[in-house]
């Protein structure tokens, strides 16, 4: 957003005067006096001084108290500004000029108050370009984007700061179509534009992730000489990584003659999202200087593709180089800790919080419950829960319903929602994906069916995929298949991969062979590359011991390229997590982990050999 600070008067306001006495000049001194009072951060000293000294017959110049409302702003002492603003009032400005009007807009405005704010810009006699400004950068700023559009409409006289403002306006509030609008209006207008004036479709281009649209605006930024700006250029950089695109992000990031922080970051965290851990890691060993989102970005990668053990282990160099860790970090390395059920590891980051007094956001708390419940301890996931005193947030109620869901505990989670619900919580359509889930794995099928039912009527969510998804689950797991072929055709959408998902899943736990056939097949058609399907149809013929059919399976598999994900098992022995898959031949204890397994296996023949003869 372009600054819209006051601009220094080019002579001082006369001053008005008393209706019986005239005010004096005043002292260099008594200026001096009131700047060293706010330099001190004894502003409200400063402006409890005002009345003794209007008592005198003493005003000060315009700019000093211009000055004293700029640190009203400054540090938003809307109460003191009001002060200031009677006391202009009462020495003769009850129509302050355009000097100290503007300032007590931008006072107003920066402590939330459009409404002082707008009242101050409604009295002012003349009101020029940037007292419209003003206003209009004001109600941006707090994103109230229609009375902003309807003084824009108004303005007599619009500049390219007011065009760059509604721009950016609308596409912070989301309105993104409005946002490109405007612009295309303003380029073809004429009038000029400045770097500021792509700040809002740039802004569009990372929120949408549209490629097509970003290249235009890289095009457009190119042609106006404004890729040198270090702000726009990263801008585009950042678009490009939303969009996935990191090879152009890539190569626009190694065209920058400066970088800052801020784009080494976006790299970093962009080939994170897409899993190029190697490129990342790359990236992060070049960056110059390093903060903790730079840390952070690289770890969530590390933690959000099954590489849990890595992120815990740059979180301990994080720590041992004495860089402090934010909310991000600690949810990041508790949802590693959760992904290979390093318990060890999750209650050091719980006892760091507690040794260095940090307090968790619900985010942090919503993940520590998490961690505790997948790694096995409901109990401690439960008591995190019961010590958390604010319980306003929906996510921490999500986290520990879906907790108590795992562990088979859907009484107890059934309960958890009537207590939400009573202490005036609203679910929202996670809170009922949970619960019916809940009620699917705890085969309690008619709490699940009273709850999908008064889903709209109670709690004002509509059912989506996903919730139809737990319903299917719900009614086969318990074996209704009839009320499961008819909530299909009631279902007011054509059902996705999620639904045909849920219930081949169904069908293999019931051993519906014929239907799980029809079902995979459909599912196959959607996702032809997907191979959890394929897996399912195979799982179905291998339970029911029809091997020629899963053989099959595996080579329609084979013929289409579809490779089913490896599972990864992890155990933690003396603090230090290892990782294993199928035919694992890369670990360095490989031959005598194999030597215990053949171990096992042999002592299983054995007791089963011993059950059989006895």
């Amino acid at each position: 957003m372009p600054s819209l600070s006051s601009p220094k008067p080019s002579t001082f306001s006369k001053f008005h005067s008393f209706p019986r006495k005239q005010l004096s000049t005043r002292p260099p001194c008594i200026v001096k006096s009131f700047l060293n009072l706010t330099s001190q951060s004894q502003l409200a000293q400063a402006i409890s001084s005002l009345e003794p000294l209007s008592r005198k017959g003493i005003r000060l110049p315009c700019q000093t108290l211009g000055y004293l409302i700029l640190q009203c702003a400054k540090t938003k002492s809307l109460k003191l500004g009001k002060k200031i603003h009677l006391h202009l009032k009462l020495t003769g400005f009850k129509r302050p000029n355009a000097f100290l009007a503007n300032n007590l807009i931008h006072m107003y405005m920066t402590c939330a108050d459009y409404v002082g704010a707008y009242k101050v810009f409604d009295e002012m006699p003349m009101k020029n370009v940037y007292s419209w400004n003003n206003m209009l950068s004001g109600y941006a700023k707090l994103g109230k984007v229609k009375p902003a559009r309807k003084l824009f409409d108004k303005m007599p006289e619009k500049d390219v700061v007011s065009w760059n403002t509604m721009v950016i306006a609308y596409a912070q509030s989301g309105l993104y179509n409005e946002a490109l609008r405007l612009y295309r209006e303003l380029r073809n207008l004429g009038i000029g534009y400045n770097e500021y004036s792509f700040a809002g479709l740039l802004n569009v281009c990372v929120k949408c992730k549209e490629v097509d649209l970003t290249r235009q605006a890289h095009g457009q930024v190119l042609v106006a000489g404004f890729l040198s700006n270090l702000v726009i250029s990263s801008s585009v950089v950042d678009s490009y990584a939303k969009c996935s695109k990191m090879s152009d992000a890539r190569l626009l990031f190694d065209e920058m003659n400066v970088r800052d922080i801020l784009s080494w970051t976006t790299m970093v965290s962009g080939y994170a999202q897409l899993g190029d851990m190697e490129a990342a890691n790359e990236i992060f060993d070049l960056m110059p200087k390093k903060n903790p989102v730079s840390w952070t970005a690289l770890i969530a990668g590390y933690a959000r593709h099954g590489l849990g053990h890595k992120a815990l282990e740059l979180f301990t160099k994080m720590l041992m180089l004495r860089i402090s860790p934010d909310q991000f970090t600690f949810s990041s390395c508790l949802c590693a800790c959760a992904s290979i059920a390093s318990l060890n590891h999750g209650k050091q980051i719980h006892g760091y919080f507690t040794r260095t007094h940090f307090r968790p956001n619900t985010i942090v708390v919503s993940s520590l419950i998490d961690m505790y419940s997948k790694c096995g301890s409901i109990e401690m996931a439960s008591l995190v829960f019961d010590l958390m005193g604010n319980k306003r947030d929906v996510v921490l109620w999500n986290t520990i319903i879906s907790a108590l869901a795992q562990h088979g505990h859907g009484e107890e989670a059934i309960q958890m929602f009537d207590d939400m619900v009573r202490l005036g919580m609203k679910p929202d359509e996670i809170t009922l994906v949970v619960i019916l889930n809940a009620c699917s794995h705890s085969g309690l099928v008619m709490e699940g069916l009273r709850l999908f039912e008064s889903m709209t009527c109670c709690h004002g969510v509509v059912p989506n995929q996903e919730h139809y998804a737990c319903l299917i689950d719900l009614l086969g797991r318990a074996g209704h298949f009839d009320r499961l072929l008819g909530q299909l055709e009631k279902m007011p959408c054509k059902p996705n991969d999620q639904i045909w998902n849920a219930l081949v899943g169904v069908c293999r736990i019931h051993g519906n062979v014929e239907l799980g056939r029809k079902v995979a097949e459909k599912l196959i058609e959607l996702k032809p590359q997907s191979s959890a399907a394929y897996v399912l149809l195979s799982s179905i013929y291998a339970a029911l011991g029809r091997w020629e059919s899963v053989e099959k399976v595996r080579q329609l598999m084979n013929e289409r390229q579809v490779k089913k994900e490896r599972a990864v098992s992890w155990i933690d022995i003396e603090n230090k997590v290892h990782s294993f898959t199928v035919s694992d031949q890369l670990h360095p204890l490989k031959e005598a982990i194999y030597s215990v397994l053949v171990q096992l296996a042999d002592h299983m023949e054995e007791e089963v050999a011993s059950i059989n003869n006895e």
